[in-house]
């Protein structure tokens, strides 16, 4: 379903929007428009602005070519900091699922207060409800203080995405998954960045004398956790009260939309007689499932796909050899 002219952020598989509309709409609900800014390549940024129509034009900071999460970071750090030098940023992934509202403000607005008060670079944690290998961990560390009654704590080590045994005694330890959402003043992110990664650092008098492009062109190919996040002592972590799902497999959706008596979820135009425990997503024409359990189908306009639900973690390497095949 994902395409390069149609990316997973543009599918409605969070609610009947696409997802970037509900992570805007989520966002807006903290901030006015004035605030918000969304980092996009230019093959993003317009499917963004169609699917957006009312967002004004100054929204938008389009990356002139993609280097990874901490040069993206750092940009838009500089931008936040030369506006305002005592601002906070918080970076929203366009593709997750988020419910209640409600639960994630306060904890946004909480980790807002604590990275405003102490200087720290915060991060989400949520607590697992499964075995997960697709997530990053979080090891907790000494609890600290934090508004809204939330759980806060250093964070003691990060963990990469981990094999199954590992991902079991991750949660057997207490660890959270590593949701990805940051909360931090801009300027205190600047400061780390000069400390830890002084090869994006060094590019930053760019933005400065020439601009985006001239940054983006020099500046190394580096993610911000391994970057930044991992090296700094002054990380810490509050843990999400809210939902999530970062809606990375056909079995999350299973996870995040409401299914049928026989434990079908049916997304379009789809139906299933005497069937049950499917995952369907119809975008375009009808799906009928009769006598069948336990399959992901999905229909587009250029393909049909048709898997057992246990072998949906294996997409990746299908659409590989697929790719190889042709």
């Amino acid at each position: 379903m994902s395409t390069r002219e149609r990316p997973k952020q543009l599918l409605p598989l969070a609610s009947e929007r696409p997802l970037i509309v509900d992570t805007v709409e989520r966002a807006r609900a903290l901030v006015d428009d004035a605030h918000l800014l969304i980092l996009a390549g230019a093959h993003l940024a317009a499917p963004f602005r169609r699917a957006m129509p009312d967002l004004p034009e100054a929204s938008y900071m389009v990356e002139p070519q993609a280097r990874g999460t901490c040069p993206v970071l750092t940009w838009a750090a500089w931008e936040v900091a030369r506006r305002d030098p005592d601002a906070v940023l918080v970076s929203l992934h366009s593709d997750h699922l988020i419910r209640p509202l409600d639960a994630f403000l306060d904890t946004v607005r909480g980790a807002s207060h604590l990275a405003r008060a102490r200087d720290l670079l915060l991060t989400v944690g949520i607590r697992p409800d499964r075995v997960e290998t697709g997530y990053g961990h979080i090891q907790p560390g000494p609890a600290l203080q934090a508004p809204n009654a939330l759980e806060a704590f250093q964070v003691q080590a990060f963990h990469e995405k981990p094999d199954e045994d590992t991902a079991r005694r991750y949660v057997e330890a207490g660890c959270l998954w590593n949701s990805g959402i940051f909360v931090w003043k801009a300027s205190v992110f600047l400061e780390e960045v000069e400390r830890h990664a002084p090869e994006v650092a060094a590019c930053l008098p760019l933005l400065e004398r020439e601009g985006p492009e001239a940054f983006f062109g020099a500046v190394p190919v580096c993610v911000v956790d391994t970057a930044v996040m991992e090296r700094s002592s002054r990380v810490a972590c509050v843990r999400a009260t809210f939902e999530w799902d970062d809606v990375g497999s056909w079995e999350a959706l299973a996870r995040t939309r409401s299914s049928d008596g026989a434990g079908n979820v049916l997304v379009g135009e789809a139906r299933a007689v005497d069937a049950s425990e499917n995952v369907v997503f119809a975008d375009e024409g009808r799906v009928v499932l009769f006598g069948v359990e336990g399959l992901v189908v999905v229909r587009s306009g250029e393909a049909t796909l048709v898997l057992p639900r246990e072998r949906a973690a294996d997409l990746k390497s299908l659409l590989g050899r697929l790719g190889e095949a042709t």
